[in-house]
């Protein structure tokens, strides 16, 4: 398949799962980026155009673990710098990547640390 049709499926993804946050746009955004050797999760309020927290897998760099368990610490280390800020929902924004793997151990570990998302 041709690049440009596999990026155009990628942002109508992305669209789709931005278009239903819109509903719950009094909560931060908890937007959600993924390469190939990290994972950045940051904590967004639309309104201002500000980020609030921001975390990433860099921070665990001295860490001997796989990538999905690196992504839960994330969530823990997220999940905390939240608190410390006073958000405790967000609207969760895994743009145009499936709930799954890396993801999804980013957003339960964020659940279990209390961040209600």
């Amino acid at each position: 398949m041709r690049i440009e049709v596999l990026n155009l499926r990628k942002e109508r993804r992305a669209s789709r799962v931005r278009a239903r946050l819109r509903s719950v746009s009094d909560r931060p955004r908890l937007s959600v980026f993924r390469s190939n050797n990290h994972l950045y999760a940051q904590l967004i309020d639309d309104k201002q155009g500000k980020t609030l927290v921001s975390a990433s897998t860099l921070e665990l760099a001295k860490e001997k673990a796989n990538k999905t368990s690196k992504a839960a610490l994330l969530g823990e280390i997220l999940a905390s710098k939240a608190k410390k800020a006073g958000i405790t929902k967000a609207a969760f924004d895994r743009g145009s990547y499936e709930y799954h793997g890396r993801v999804k151990a980013l957003a339960e570990s964020l659940r279990k640390s209390g961040i209600i998302i």
